[in-house]
């Protein structure tokens, strides 16, 4: 293959025709496949050090320890002086670190990939040219993968512990664990630069989403409304929507799975982990239809009339947190009745 070439990027049938065909054929000429040929792969192909799984441990507590800094001696004392509703006070600190986050990473990405001499964005089939097993990563990915790698690693005690429990907290946790795994294994095996346009077309919403959500809570302070950040969170609603499709179900399938599915065995033949990998890809092409489902949703209630202002949909509402607050004294108080009556049984 010719590294300069530029490859046309493929519509949905296609894609969908070639994936299905190319990997059933994969499937059909494994002869072999299975636990053991997975094993000696793992051992052949994989390179990743113990000073790297350290530096990553490293990183994410260092992230959390950063995180609940800002949060105590920043984020939360903005939002008590600004006067936001107190409902929103403690839901401001983790859209305020999550917007930092994104922003710089997104832009880190967008940078590597438009500033760079990769072509990976343009021609996505050459994320694979010249793939080599246990090649070295360009420091400028290193630190790409070190920052984001371990971002989700702490994103993952973060969801559980540290943020709002929202309808599709479960997902999340998922979601972040599949994400880990991509960046773990692809760095491993040496799929760094399909990692970096990964990165690039997810991040990009979760600036939006972050931003959006800041403005829906600062637009009550100090019981007044404002205009400005209504009308922000507005556009930022509508610019995460089409971005979300745009950017995750446009070009992440037929960019990225196109790449993983259907050239990556042109480029080189017998890849390792090839059914592993996309596996992997595709269960993140389903989360971003399951999430894209809120947002249709979401667009239904604002041009039906039942949602009157911008709000996430996937948060409980605070009827539901009451019910679920009233249910829980409920079973406690039935369970000290019971635990009462116990004990007055064994004194009789």
């Amino acid at each position: 293959i010719n590294g300069m070439e530029m490859e046309i990027m493929p519509g949905y049938m296609e894609f969908i025709t070639r994936a299905y065909s190319v990997m059933f054929s994969a499937f059909r000429d494994c002869k072999d496949c299975g636990l053991e040929l997975s094993r000696r792969t793992l051992l052949d192909h994989a390179y990743i050090s113990w000073t790297e799984i350290f530096m990553f441990l490293m990183c994410a507590v260092m992230l959390t320890k950063v995180r609940r800094g800002l949060t105590m001696y920043v984020f939360e004392p903005f939002a008590q002086w600004c006067c936001i509703q107190p409902k929103d006070v403690s839901k401001m600190p983790e859209s305020a670190w999550k917007l930092v986050f994104y922003t710089m990473s997104w832009s880190y990405s967008t940078y590597l990939l438009f500033f760079t001499s990769y072509s990976f964005f343009q021609n996505p089939p050459s994320v694979f040219y010249d793939w080599k097993s246990g090649m070295s990563v360009p420091t400028d990915i290193t630190i790409a993968y070190l920052i984001q790698g371990s971002f989700y690693g702490h994103s993952i005690y973060a969801t559980i512990y540290m943020d709002a429990w929202r309808k599709d907290s479960l997902v999340m946790v998922v979601h972040h664990f599949i994400t880990l795994a991509l960046i773990t294994f692809s760095y491993a095996f040496r799929y760094h630069n399909i990692g970096i346009l990964v990165l690039f077309l997810h991040d990009i919403n979760d600036v939006q989403l972050e931003f959006t959500k800041l403005n829906v809570y600062f637009k009550t302070r100090g019981g007044k409304e404002y205009l400005i950040n209504d009308v922000l969170s507005n556009m930022g609603a509508i610019s995460f929507s089409i971005t979300w499709f745009w950017f995750r179900l446009y070009w992440f399938p037929l960019k990225v799975l196109w790449a993983s599915c259907v050239t990556s065995i042109r480029s080189v033949p017998n890849i390792p982990f090839y059914f592993f990998f996309n596996t992997l890809l595709f269960a993140l092409l389903l989360m971003n239809i399951y999430w894209f489902l809120f947002i249709v949703l979401f667009v239904v209630k604002v041009l039906t009339g039942q949602m009157k202002e911008v709000n996430d949909v996937r948060e409980y509402e605070e009827e539901d947190l009451k019910e679920k607050k009233d249910t829980n004294d409920q079973m406690s108080t039935e369970g000290k009745h019971v635990q009462n009556g116990i004990t007055k049984k064994k004194h009789l």
